[in-house]
């Protein structure tokens, strides 16, 4: 779970001034956290507080969001999501943003299986993004995040995406030049993914989902869920990453870590 929050707030300091390099100081006093590291965590707070069985985990998502989320108003919703946050009827939207993959890393460590996998991510996403395009996107990162932190090579998971979700037929050089910002899982999720694929390390796939610009917070934030749990977060990184957050957020983030382990690495 911290290797989303990682990426968020690294990468918060670039979606408006995109740093298409992968030299750059990595956490500074001009990152913060946003609505990917609220979200995520706000889901969190909805997996540990279902059912056994996650019958009830529609509205436990619809109402940890809601709460949590009302809580910082102004960290970057988009409006689709702002107003779906303080309706009085939240109904889904048909949204294929990249917010869905963004926040839906818990998942695939409280599933026991990609099957269940698949069903969490659905749960927690229709809520809102009910489009075909962001719930593929929730599921495959999900599914990513599944698979790294039950062992599986970088290799078996992008052979896993490729053959089921996305036919990425790029490489980040290859796109660098010309991608750019872009709030769509179809146009997010994948680029996201092959930053990972093309890593060495976590904060090397961190820095490749920065480089190649975009929306430089969700793009890592999405790189940094898989990329944690299949390398797992540098103790460095992680306690430094821990002090941007509000005592709230890390509670969540600590009590879902107690209660949903890591792989330790």
């Amino acid at each position: 779970m911290i290797g989303a929050i990682v990426g968020d707030i690294v990468g918060s300091r670039f979606e408006r001034h995109n740093c298409k390099s992968k030299e750059f100081d990595f956490l500074t006093p001009e990152c913060f956290f946003t609505d990917d590291s609220v979200m995520s965590l706000a889901l969190c707070d909805a997996l540990m507080r279902v059912k056994p069985d996650y019958s009830d985990l529609n509205e436990n998502a619809v109402e940890s969001m809601r709460r949590i989320g009302r809580s910082y108003p102004k960290c970057g919703y988009g409006r689709g999501f702002y107003n779906w946050m303080y309706s009085d009827d939240p109904q889904p939207y048909g949204s294929y943003g990249n917010g869905a993959a963004m926040r839906v890393s818990g998942c695939g460590y409280a599933a026991k299986s990609v099957g269940e996998t698949v069903l969490l991510s659905k749960a927690v996403t229709e809520v809102t993004h009910n489009h075909p395009e962001g719930l593929k996107g929730a599921e495959a990162t999900a599914v990513a995040v599944f698979l790294a932190r039950n062992g599986s090579s970088v290799k078996e998971i992008r052979d896993y995406i490729v053959k089921r979700y996305y036919p990425i037929d790029f490489t980040l050089d290859s796109i660098r030049d010309g991608y750019r910002f872009d709030v769509t899982c179809q146009n997010t999720v994948p680029q996201a993914l092959e930053a990972f694929f093309e890593s060495t390390g976590f904060e090397d796939a961190i820095r490749n989902a920065i480089s190649i610009g975009g929306d430089s917070d969700t793009l890592a934030a999405i790189t940094g869920a898989v990329a944690g749990a299949c390398y797992g977060v540098p103790a460095n990184i992680r306690e430094q990453a821990l002090t941007f957050l509000d005592e709230r957020l890390r509670k969540i983030l600590l009590a879902f870590e107690g209660k949903f382990a890591p792989t330790p690495y």
